[in-house]
């Protein structure tokens, strides 16, 4: 799909690191990276994951590098850092695609496992921005690029956990971007209602009548759709944009879950 789009390798000679790269997003984003040129380390807890997606990447002609990582480590985020300039280079491209969370009943969840959402969602990807930073610098510039959620800016319930984690994620974003502006562009996509395992858990036939009669674009959106977006923010087509939030969502603009 992407890349006929892409055909002129726009990232050709980028380094790409991806975290939750197994399945899904992170997936199709390592995939759109690798078809734009990049060669690309992936990071995700399940080794098989990654080693699979790798193996595709490599078949498109491109380096891959599978890292089993749980990015909620610090000293597992240096390692993976490490490896992939070692092996690959300096990274030039970073996409934080992982976290989530599911739905959440505030009168059930105590205070330590929304902190833990929190924190799951926004830590490692501010960790990792930070670790990657200096050596996107060296290298003349960088582009980054963090997975939110239309979570972020809905009102609805049972979302306080999630909500609040992407929104402290599109905030950061934008802060961010004002750091380590001009050199490192950070840029975050939000995702509205993507066909994935994640989502697979808590789709009903009923629900899934409900979303596709309230997307004007009349369809699911895919993991590709998010993919198509992540490549374009982190390319040479994207050089003036910066600490943006841009919504992928088939032009949803309230709750449709």
């Amino acid at each position: 799909m992407l890349a006929g789009v892409f055909r002129d390798q726009m990232l050709s000679g980028r380094v790409a690191l991806v975290t939750g790269a197994g399945k899904g997003i992170g997936r199709a984003c390592a995939l759109a990276l690798a078809d734009a040129g990049a060669d690309v380390a992936l990071a995700a807890r399940t080794a098989a994951d990654v080693e699979a997606v790798a193996a595709e990447i490599r078949h498109r002609g491109r380096r891959a590098l599978a890292i089993p990582t749980d990015v909620g480590d610090n000293a597992a985020l240096d390692q993976l850092v490490l490896r992939t300039q070692t092996e690959l280079g300096t990274v030039t491209v970073l996409v934080n695609n992982a976290g989530g969370s599911g739905p959440n009943d505030p009168q059930k969840m105590g205070s330590a496992e929304f902190a833990q959402v929190l924190s799951w969602n926004v830590v490692p990807a501010y960790s990792l921005i930070q670790k990657v930073a200096a050596g996107m610098a060296t290298a003349g510039g960088g582009a980054v690029v963090n997975i939110s959620s239309v979570a972020a800016r809905y009102v609805q319930r049972r979302f306080s956990a999630y909500g609040a984690a992407k929104a402290a994620l599109n905030q950061m974003t934008r802060n961010l971007a004002q750091d380590y502006a001009p050199l490192i562009r950070i840029n975050a996509v939000e995702p509205g209602t993507v066909m994935t395992d994640a989502l697979a858990r808590f789709l009903t036939p009923e629900r899934q009548e409900r979303m596709l009669r309230s997307t004007p674009m009349g369809r699911m959106g895919q993991p590709e759709d998010i993919a198509a977006a992540v490549t374009f923010l982190c390319s040479p087509a994207a050089s003036w944009i910066t600490g943006q939030v841009l919504g992928v969502d088939g032009g949803v603009s309230s709750p449709n879950f």
